[in-house]
């Protein structure tokens, strides 16, 4: 009787030799050259935040007359609520240097449908009431602290009457938010024609704000900041006017020039990451 045991350890035989051997190389070697052969896949690149935005708002901006659809709207909010200062080149000990008050800007990227960019506040610099006229705009205080008020024009007729002032130079605007942005907070956002459109901003602190505007800036297309100062006298406030039980708070408002004496802002180069523009 063939004893079993007397085989294990053994190599295997085939055709009377001990090719296993050479059969565990050819398999090794079919092994090797396969993985030789292999492509292998890198995981995609992850989307830097400013390029996120970027591309978020080629999808929420379609061009004059239109507003970002609530869901574009969020998405873009999300994107800039998670966005730092370093994501745009700043360094969160920055010094600003003395400009004798004028208001420094860089532009990070502008297109047909909207612009992104940077404005730099001193402590104590303001950027008087004014408008955007047919433009939705995001903003993302970055750094610092600063004051805002907005108002919105008003267009009840219950509320501006025959008291209100002959004046076509007037306009009545209800106060939509005031109160002070302390970095980080998430964005702001105002339409065409409400969400606080007419504001104003006092740096308590030197500060940054990351601006999303749709349409861009286009003084031939009507699209240019409008400026205006509070006018509180000879200007008497009809019935509807005085009553608070709602909480409003009304202005007579009237357009002024640019004030240039006040307001100085030069542009300066932008330094940090570049985003990778699409050609629509």
């Amino acid at each position: 009787m063939r004893n079993e045991a007397s085989d294990l350890g053994k190599k295997p035989m085939v055709n009377g030799n001990a090719k296993g051997k050479h059969v565990d190389k050819r398999s090794k070697r079919k092994k090797r050259g396969r993985e030789t052969n292999m492509q292998i896949v890198q995981p995609p690149q992850v989307m830097f935040s400013l390029q996120r935005l970027y591309m978020s708002c080629l999808d929420a901006f379609k061009g004059p007359g239109t507003v970002p659809s609530p869901s574009e709207e969020r998405s873009v909010c999300f994107i800039l609520d998670g966005l730092l200062p370093d994501d745009v080149g700043i360094r969160k000990n920055l010094r600003f240097v003395d400009t004798d008050g004028t208001i420094l800007f860089t532009v990070i990227s502008q297109s047909q449908n909207f612009m992104l960019y940077v404005l730099f506040l001193l402590e104590n610099a303001v950027i008087p009431l004014h408008n955007h006229p047919g433009m939705t705009v995001f903003s993302k205080l970055l750094i610092g602290e600063v004051h805002m008020k907005a108002y919105d024009f008003v267009n009840d007729p219950n509320v501006i009457d025959h008291n209100g002032p002959s004046s076509s130079q007037l306009k009545l605007a209800c106060l939509k938010e005031e109160g002070v942005l302390t970095a980080p907070c998430g964005a702001k956002v105002l339409y065409p024609t409400s969400g606080g459109n007419i504001h104003e901003f006092t740096a308590i602190t030197a500060c940054a704000i990351l601006d999303v505007a749709g349409p861009p800036f286009s003084r031939e297309e009507g699209r240019d900041c409008l400026y205006y100062k509070y006018v509180t006298h000879e200007i008497p406030p009809n019935e509807n006017m005085l009553k608070k039980e709602d909480g409003k708070d009304y202005r007579w408002l009237k357009e002024i020039e640019v004030p240039k004496e006040s307001l100085k802002m030069d542009r300066i180069e932008y330094l940090g990451r570049k985003i990778v523009e699409l050609t629509l």
